[in-house]
């Protein structure tokens, strides 16, 4: 400490520790203020996008009626300049029935985007207060938005039936020349994975609306149908007014309750492909029947809203009908799962309650269904003892159990009769 060099660096020593600390200061205020900027920053940017986000959304909720399904609310929109639209082709004076079909589902969409709309305003003036930490209304926002998700959680979504013409081709069959229309029936309310497809033609549409106007008078009274023209019936314009007319058309009648379970109009959707699944299955095409017997189902499902339970003759008939045939044709391609799910399913509805004990009583097909229920429940390593207890219960009490048809005898025998009685001879004669 005594040396020489030791006294000379003593004093430029002395000079730099104050010098080092007054660099820390400044140091650490610097840090200070950009920590502060940076908040300041970030909070400008977090109310900025809350206001826009807030805004765009109340936006979109005043302008649209419906929360999940824009095609839906088209749909209802356009109802009430149809008649202006479609240049006098399609007229209702029942309208209204379309428009207070759903008259909660806007206004709880309304009203939540107005009381968090509230709640950001009231958040941007406490956060400019503050331009260090937190802002004062995140949790508060925080808190709303998570009631609002509950309570979302807790609405239930009104269920309705969508039409939609997906596509219109001209088709050329020798000298007949016509428009097919596809149409895709959708139910809103939740994702539908599979949506049921049916293709009609103008001669279809019209002889619907006769039949409906000779049996429901009164409630067709304020429907018009697209009338018919000479000339430029396949210009694109004549076919996207027509396309968009069948879609108006269909979505009133169902939403008319004496109509939607009216039984001309659910066969109009799935009688033509229920009939073509049995040609099909006679003709032995079991993969090609797949097809039309499934859409058939679920066109059943939509329409009757799976309430199968109370359908009356012939639709509750119809239905038996279709699961036993998807079960005959899963049985023909070994796949005796989906066979057996099907048969257990048509055997639900099927098996005979307590107080009814006479043979005469039971469906035609439900001695076929539980035969081979059993026979399929054995190969899949099912149990089987509640049908098998059944079947011995009916061979107790006199049923000829070993002198009835297959499954597969009594649906080609089966005749499908519409609600007019007839079985449609013409769609045998297609499948020739």
């Amino acid at each position: 400490n005594h040396s020489p060099w030791y006294q000379l660096q003593e004093p430029r020593r002395a000079l730099t520790r104050p010098l080092c600390r007054v660099w820390v200061k400044v140091l650490r205020c610097v840090l200070f203020l950009c920590q502060c900027v940076a908040a300041r920053m970030a909070s400008k940017l977090l109310d900025r996008l809350k206001r826009t986000l807030f805004k765009d959304g109340v936006a979109t909720a005043e302008l649209s009626g419906t929360e999940d399904f824009p095609e839906s609310s088209e749909l209802d929109d356009d109802t009430d300049c149809i008649s202006s639209r479609l240049s006098g082709t399609l007229s209702f004076e029942g309208e209204k029935g379309l428009e207070t079909e759903d008259p909660g589902e806007a206004s709880d969409l309304d009203s939540d985007s107005d009381f968090l709309g509230e709640s950001t305003e009231n958040g941007m003036c406490s956060t400019d207060a503050s331009p260090v930490g937190p802002p004062v209304s995140q949790s508060l926002l925080t808190r709303q938005l998570q009631d609002s998700w509950r309570s979302s959680r807790c609405r239930t979504v009104v269920e309705k039936l969508v039409f939609e013409v997906t596509d219109a081709s001209v088709v050329q069959e020798g000298t007949s020349k016509y428009v097919l229309y596809t149409i895709h029936v959708i139910r809103s309310g939740a994702f539908d994975k599979t949506p049921a497809i049916i293709t009609r033609r103008y001669t279809d549409f019209e002889r619907l609306h006769g039949r409906l106007r000779r049996c429901y008078a009164d409630e067709m009274e304020g429907v018009s149908f697209p009338r018919k023209k000479l000339r430029r019936n396949f210009v694109a314009e004549t076919i996207a007014k027509r396309s968009r007319a069948f879609e108006q058309y269909l979505t009133h009648l169902h939403s008319l309750g004496e109509l939607r379970r009216a039984r001309i109009f659910l066969e109009f959707f799935y009688l033509g492909d229920l009939r073509m699944g049995q040609n099909l299955l006679r003709a032995g095409q079991y993969q090609e029947a797949l097809g039309s017997l499934l859409n058939a189902l679920r066109l059943q499902e939509k329409l009757s809203g799976q309430q199968q339970h109370h359908l009356q003759q012939p639709q509750r008939g119809h239905w038996f009908f279709t699961l036993s045939a998807l079960a005959a044709c899963f049985q023909e391609l070994d796949q005796l799962e989906e066979a057996q799910e099907n048969c257990e399913r048509a055997l639900q509805d099927l098996a005979p309650s307590q107080d009814t004990a006479h043979p005469k009583q039971f469906h035609p097909a439900f001695i076929p269904l539980l035969q081979a229920n059993v026979r399929l429940s054995w190969k899949i390593s099912k149990d089987k003892r509640r049908w098998e207890a059944l079947l011995q219960e009916m061979r107790d009490s006199g049923v000829d159990i070993g002198n009835q048809p297959s499954l597969k005898e009594y649906l080609v025998k089966e005749v499908l009769e519409d609600s007019d009685g007839g079985s449609r001879h013409k769609a045998k004669e297609e499948l020739a």
